[in-house]
């Protein structure tokens, strides 16, 4: 297991890579270039300028999370080749800089969803919480202006840009049925893949989060039905997934650990977080630990132990505590104590394995 760690970039994040480095175990940092609209090609200054900082560090920028799917590809415009091109021509930049693999999601208008970025636990921590049912009643401009007023930096599928788009969007979708969204899953994977064979980066395709539908919308990347359908799309080593455990696992029925044993082969990344999931279909992220959410931590990470997994992990959302301010779900304190309960996990299993041995 190689252990990453998500960083939005000087100036667009309150966590340092000075801070990163001190995590014990932590290789290289998971980046993008947030401020490249989606659909366009990145710029290899831009893509020097993260290797640069990385390289002054010591990490490695082998996980790229997200080069983002242009919605006219999602929607099967016409227009999409134009996207397509770009996206095979970025794979090509990032190859020159170690990536090997490109997390992205096919979520249509945004991809994850909240209800409040810093509800409260009963510790005294905030965390991010979903209110199913306010979901259910909400007009999702509500929810837009909540999300876009928040005063930590731009957030990932919540971009100014695609803010600006959303009642056209919204339109085009009501032509798009979940058939029509594989169908163009498919044409962009069938023009993908096969760069990315050339130049050794896998596709690792993230779970819709919550994984339902919302506001009428399609979702696909659900559970694993859909994963199966997924792979068998491009039957390529590089067609893969980003397993995780938090976007999944509000959906109880969803047995992570047995995800990670039908899929051993295919998933070169994996986020690794908690959520509690209430009765009535409300999910609140918590800490690492097994026991404070409804997620099988221990029993996921012994399924990665098992498989001998050594792709690419991370810890995901954080709670917001130490009275740190910092972007939802993503400051330092507590994905850094989510990293050593996740070493300590994994390391009891290495102790396991090498007495048996002995």
């Amino acid at each position: 297991m190689k252990m990453v760690f998500r960083w939005y970039g000087e100036g667009n994040d309150t966590v340092s890579l000075r801070q990163i480095k001190q995590i014990p175990g932590v290789e290289g940092i998971v980046w993008a270039l947030h401020d490249v609209p989606a659909g366009e090609e990145w710029p290899m200054d831009k893509i020097m300028a993260y290797k640069e900082q990385a390289d002054a560090h010591g990490f490695h920028l082998e996980v790229v999370e997200s080069v983002n799917v242009h919605e006219d590809i999602k929607l099967g415009l016409p227009t999409r080749d134009v996207y397509i091109e770009n996206y095979k021509k970025t794979i090509a930049k990032l190859a020159q800089v170690g990536a090997k693999t490109i997390c992205y999601n096919f979520m249509p208008v945004f991809d994850w969803i909240r209800t409040d970025l810093f509800r409260a636990l009963e510790d005294g921590s905030t965390a991010m919480f979903y209110d199913k049912a306010q979901v259910d009643l909400m007009d999702p401009e509500a929810l837009v202006r909540m999300i876009a007023d928040n005063p930590y930096f731009t957030m990932p599928g919540w971009e100014p840009e695609r803010l600006r788009r959303l009642a056209p969007l919204f339109e085009a979708y009501k032509q798009v049925t979940e058939q029509d969204l594989w169908d163009n899953l498919q044409y962009f994977l069938e023009q993908i893949i096969p760069v990315a064979e050339q130049y050794d980066i896998r596709m690792a395709i993230h779970p819709d989060d919550p994984p339902w539908p919302i506001f009428g919308l399609p979702r696909i990347m659900t559970g694993p039905d859909n994963f199966r359908k997924l792979l068998k799309l491009v039957d390529s080593p590089y067609n893969g997934l980003t397993l995780c455990s938090g976007s999944l696992g509000s959906n109880p029925a969803n047995d992570i650990p047995a995800m990670v044993r039908e899929f051993a082969g295919r998933i070169p990344f994996a986020h690794i977080r908690n959520v509690r999931v209430y009765e009535n279909g409300d999910f609140i992220e918590t800490s690492h630990r097994a026991e404070d959410g409804t997620v099988d931590i221990v029993g996921i990470m012994r399924a990665y132990h098992e498989i001998g997994f050594t792709g690419y992990a991370r810890p995901d959302h954080g709670r917001h505590i130490w009275d740190e301010q910092c972007r939802p779900g993503y400051g330092l304190y507590d994905r850094a104590l989510g990293i050593m309960y996740l070493w300590g996990v994994w390391d009891a299993f290495q102790r396991e394995k090498k007495e048996r041995l002995q």
